[in-house]
């Protein structure tokens, strides 16, 4: 049996995917979380509070020009962190990416307090978003 933050982040991103950013910011994410974007792109960086964070996720779809889409492969996790091997798929100016990207979620209280997205292929998650 999966711990329920296994189910939460999950949950998470089946809201990512229909868009329902209420949710995320109300339920999922923590008023000060902290997400960490790795690499060297405009989007790089790190985000503090929850609108930044809200904000930052808007500014992703729009550079992608919508076309930003998450394949969860699997998410496993325990009382303290998640982990999720998801596979990121975006179209940008004639580019394309998809890229076998990790992200670690920091719980706390059944909400993401702390979020660090690694890219499988750094350069050209770079390359993209740049």
């Amino acid at each position: 049996m999966a711990h329920p933050n296994v189910d939460i982040v999950s949950d998470g991103y089946g809201a990512f995917e229909r868009g329902d950013l209420d949710t995320l910011q109300n339920h999922f994410f923590a008023p000060d979380i902290t997400w960490h974007y790795a690499g060297r792109s405009e989007l790089s960086g790190d985000y503090h509070g929850v609108e930044k964070v809200i904000d930052w996720l808007s500014r992703c779809y729009e550079l992608a020009e919508g076309s930003l889409a998450i394949e969860l492969h699997d998410v496993v996790g325990n009382q303290e962190h998640v982990v999720a091997l998801i596979t990121l798929r975006a179209t940008r100016s004639g580019k394309e990416l998809a890229d076998g990207t990790v992200q670690i979620f920091h719980m706390q209280d059944g909400k993401a307090t702390e979020v660090w997205t690694l890219p499988g292929d750094q350069y050209a998650t770079d390359e993209f978003w740049s």
